[in-house]
């Protein structure tokens, strides 16, 4: 895949407005839906990121609206975030330092896989790979930058 950006504080690149695209995969079915909309990061109060993603879903032809939102937090290391459900409940941690993270998170009886991966200021993508018994997908997200914020809320 070529060369990474290393980032030096994944909230302070996050922060902003990026352009969505993602492509779903059943490996087990041999379907394949897509996703078009807009992920918009803004500052928390007390420090980190809203994340709030929203735009139209297609699978099996249908086209559906679809929104999810998550909160960016302060990780424990400088530069680093804590990604968590907007209930609060852990979700993966991200540290783009080198450009590139892989997170896991267990779900019940499946596990997702992560991989992060920051080609320049104003591009980035994920490729999430799910496997448990009854799901075989990769879901691959490309980011495109659409506006910059100055910068996450910190706490003070």
């Amino acid at each position: 895949m070529g060369e990474f950006r290393p980032v030096p504080d994944a909230l302070d690149y996050l922060a902003g407005s990026w352009r969505v695209e993602r492509s779903v995969r059943d490996l087990a079915g041999g379907e394949d839906g897509e996703f078009s909309g807009t992920t918009v990061f803004s500052p928390l109060d007390g420090g980190g990121l809203l994340h709030h993603e929203s735009g139209t879903f297609v699978w099996r032809g249908v086209p559906r609206p679809a929104e999810r939102t998550l909160r960016f937090l302060p990780g424990d290391t400088p530069g680093t975030a804590d990604v968590r459900f907007a209930d609060g409940r852990p979700f993966h941690d991200l540290d783009l330092t080198s450009g590139r993270h892989i997170a896991d998170h267990p779900c019940s009886a499946d596990r997702y896989r992560g991989e992060f991966t920051v080609r320049d200021a104003d591009h980035w993508r994920t490729v999430w790979r799910v496997r448990g018994p009854a799901k075989d997908l990769v879901l691959t997200t490309d980011y495109a930058r659409e506006d910059r914020t100055t910068g996450y809320a910190r706490e003070g």
